[in-house]
């Protein structure tokens, strides 16, 4: 009997990425891949190129965390996209539901429910977000990219199954030559998040001339970002990447970076010394704190608050990091021998094959 998966998860980057990781693997296995998502949502561009996915979409709402009139005016959005969702689940008939997060996965994940369908919710932070915490409760299971996450929600469905990360890491010849970075000074890799940080292009800016005499710098700026009347010996911006990401990701030998979940695991898991500058302001911005001192108490990186960013705090705290990088990597290479994560791929098909089973079964 096929198998036919239906993926969901949308509102930001961080909350598709891992689909995409996981959705070449299903197609591998010859899966039917269905992904639902809002109309107009990040989620559907990013699926754009994916030929092997059929999409849907549905009515969605945000989910905020203050009072605002839309919140009233959002819910009978929810709940026209809960009755989609409902509809388009009962047609497709999938063996399982893997949903990311993001606002859009709430109605899709109680859509599933309603059929009867089980259903995989997967946690990428230390702290369980707002979407999984209200699909927490009609999910089959929860994976957790942190071991303590399930601990600390409290639940017996909470699966440890480490990050969800992209596999071609590891390109450093071709990086150094598709960037213009070339063999000699060590190299820094300074990442913004998706969207690029305003605040640490300007210092970086600021401490580029005093970076340039020890490092050769890669800065991913975000859209828009890019200061063009920079030109200098040894500087390479970029708006943003993705194909070259994990070329420059295996090149760096220092990386500055913000504290998203997906950023610093792929760090974790190329035993990059980071240096951690989080968001501190509400939501999955304060979740950013979180991992940054989760990460300096674990001996993973350093952190440097944004409200104590200077040039001089900059440099030195990046000299520190260069200087200690040994430490730093010695210490993610015992963390990444000794996980005991299960295999995200081996619990889908396992709820996936339960599912044919007892399809089976009804059928005698």
């Amino acid at each position: 009997m096929s198998k036919t998966i239906v993926f969901t998860g949308g509102g930001s980057a961080g909350h598709v990425t891992g689909n995409l990781v996981l959705i070449p693997k299903c197609a591998a296995d010859n899966w039917s891949i269905h992904y639902i998502g809002s109309e107009q949502g990040i989620e559907r561009q990013l699926l754009s190129g994916h030929k092997e996915v059929t999409y849907h979409s549905i009515a969605t709402g945000k989910l905020r965390r203050y009072l605002a009139w839309a919140n009233v005016t959002d819910v009978f959005k929810v709940m026209k996209g809960i009755i989609q969702a409902y509809r388009l689940i009962k047609r497709i008939k999938p063996n399982l539901v893997f949903s990311k997060g993001g606002f859009v996965s709430v109605p899709v994940v109680i859509g599933a429910r309603l059929n009867r369908v089980p259903i995989i919710i997967h946690e990428p932070d230390l702290n369980l977000g707002l979407a999984n915490r209200l699909s927490l409760p009609f999910a089959t299971t929860l994976t957790t990219t942190f071991k303590e996450t399930a601990a600390n929600v409290h639940t017996q469905k909470g699966v440890y199954v480490g990050p969800i990360l992209k596999e071609e890491f590891h390109y450093r010849r071709r990086g150094l030559s598709s960037s213009g970075i070339v063999r000699g000074k060590p190299i820094l890799l300074v990442m913004g998040g998706s969207q690029g940080a305003q605040s640490i292009n300007r210092i970086v800016t600021e401490a580029l001339s005093t970076l340039l005499d020890k490092f050769q710098v890669i800065h991913i700026c975000g859209k828009g970002k890019v200061d063009h009347s920079i030109s200098l010996p040894g500087y390479r911006a970029y708006e943003f990447v993705t194909d070259e990401l994990p070329e420059l990701l295996a090149m760096a030998d220092v990386v500055v970076s913000r504290a998203g979940s997906s950023s610093i695991m792929e760090l974790l898991a190329l035993q990059k010394p980071m240096l951690l500058i989080p968001h501190t302001n509400g939501g999955s911005r304060s979740g950013q704190l979180a991992h940054a001192q989760y990460f300096q108490r674990a001996g993973f990186a350093d952190m440097l608050l944004e409200e104590h960013l200077t040039a001089l705090s900059l440099v030195a705290a990046i000299m520190q990091l260069y200087e200690n990088r040994i430490t730093y990597s010695d210490t993610m290479n015992k963390h990444e021998k000794s996980r005991e994560a299960i295999p995200i791929m081996d619990l889908i098909r396992l709820a996936a094959s339960q599912t044919i089973t007892m399809a089976q079964q009804d059928q005698v």
